[in-house]
């Protein structure tokens, strides 16, 4: 068990080294403008992967659709698309998924 936490604190530790290096080397230094818009797709293809990650599930080497966080995800998007506001959308998609999971 003391092996386990030792893993997780150099992993934390590296972690925040490679950031802090990353933004001390990058620190006001013009960017690409390739580069940048590679970076600006960063994030979306990072919570894409999440999603699907957490969409698709795999039971017994079969993959399935989770029906409650599809429709949790969909009822967040439809919120987000609607109000613009983003922790009312997100609390909105948690109450779908869950009343999805519990009743249905």
């Amino acid at each position: 068990m003391p092996n386990h936490w030792i893993i997780i604190i150099l992993l934390a530790v590296s972690t925040f080294l490679s950031r802090i290096i990353g933004l001390e080397v990058m620190a006001g230094r013009e960017m690409n403008p390739t580069l940048r818009l590679y970076f600006s797709y960063v994030p979306v293809a990072i919570m894409t992967a999440l999603i699907i990650n957490q969409v698709l599930t795999t039971s017994d080497g079969h993959l399935f659709v989770s029906f409650p966080v599809l429709l949790g995800c969909l009822a967040a998007a439809a919120a987000m698309k609607l109000s613009k506001m983003f922790l009312p959308s997100i609390i909105m998609g948690i109450a779908a998924g869950l009343l999805t999971r519990y009743f249905f």
